[in-house]
């Protein structure tokens, strides 16, 4: 059985994350889908970054976006605090970020949701869009955050090619009841899954995978750590696909292989292939 490659925030082991050069080298390597995160600025552009606040890890300030402004610096801030024209001062490129080996592209900025479809949809790649929210989001900021994403995608004509990811299950509920073309995949991780979680639209975390069913889901994607061969067992006899993150060695590779797993989530498109 062949397994799909997904390139992890594009190729984040090599290339700067949540960026189009980045974007455009993952779909160099072959990969199946481009997974991105994105987020709303103040002025609610639909913008790529992994954080719902920017992160000194990976990003570096520049110049204020206007003469004295009071917001300066803006790493470190929330991005719903901040307006398109302040994120766009933002270096993406030039701060490898420590874990990878990444290739440093000087002049790279935070994207918007827009550019990023205007390169890919030229490609046959699959999105896998990330909403970053989580459960202190309102339900009415969730839906205006949906509908904002969903609106960009169906106005490239990717609904087809895309599937909206979440670990905040409202996103997806969301989804399923205002925007039900798209693909929903159940993200979960070990944080989510804690007693009393807040994460799964209010479903209990003893079963993510008849929760995810539940809800309407047609795919989960959980941790490595979690991922066994029960579990896809278990997602498959509910015709749900298993895209495990995040698998950076062939041996891995091979492993989740022989669980069954559908796909797999990687910052090493390179090095991963099958």
């Amino acid at each position: 059985m062949r397994v799909e490659i997904h390139g992890h925030r594009g190729a984040r082991g090599v290339r700067p994350e949540n960026t189009l050069p980045g974007f455009a080298h993952a779909v160099a390597l072959g990969v199946d889908a481009i997974e991105l995160d994105v987020g709303l600025s103040a002025d609610d552009v639909v913008v790529l970054n992994h954080d719902q606040a920017l992160s000194p890890a990976n990003l570096t300030d520049t110049a204020p976006a206007w003469p004295g402004d009071p917001a300066f610096p803006y790493v470190g801030k929330r991005i719903r605090s901040l307006t398109l024209a302040q994120l766009r001062t933002i270096d993406a490129g030039t701060r490898p970020h420590e874990a990878f080996t990444q290739v440093p592209v000087p002049g790279a900025r935070i994207p918007t949701l827009t550019e990023a479809c205007a390169l890919l949809d030229a490609t046959d790649v699959t999105l896998s869009v990330e909403l970053k929210t989580d459960p202190t989001w309102p339900l009415a900021e969730i839906e205006h955050f949906t509908a904002a994403t969903a609106d960009i995608l169906t106005s490239h004509d990717l609904t087809h090619r895309t599937r909206l990811l979440a670990f905040d299950w409202r996103v997806l509920t969301t989804a399923r009841k205002h925007h039900p073309d798209f693909g929903r995949v159940a993200l979960f991780e070990r944080k989510t899954l804690a007693a009393n979680t807040a994460w799964l639209a209010d479903h209990p975390p003893n079963d993510p995978v008849a929760a995810a069913a539940s809800i309407g889901a047609t795919a989960i994607s959980p941790e490595a750590a979690l991922t066994t061969p029960a579990l896809v067992d278990q997602a498959h006899a509910a015709d749900l696909p298993v895209i495990v993150w995040t698998v950076n060695t062939l041996e891995d590779l091979s492993r989740f292989t022989a669980y069954g797993a559908d796909a797999v989530v990687t910052d090493y498109p390179d090095r991963i292939t099958n």
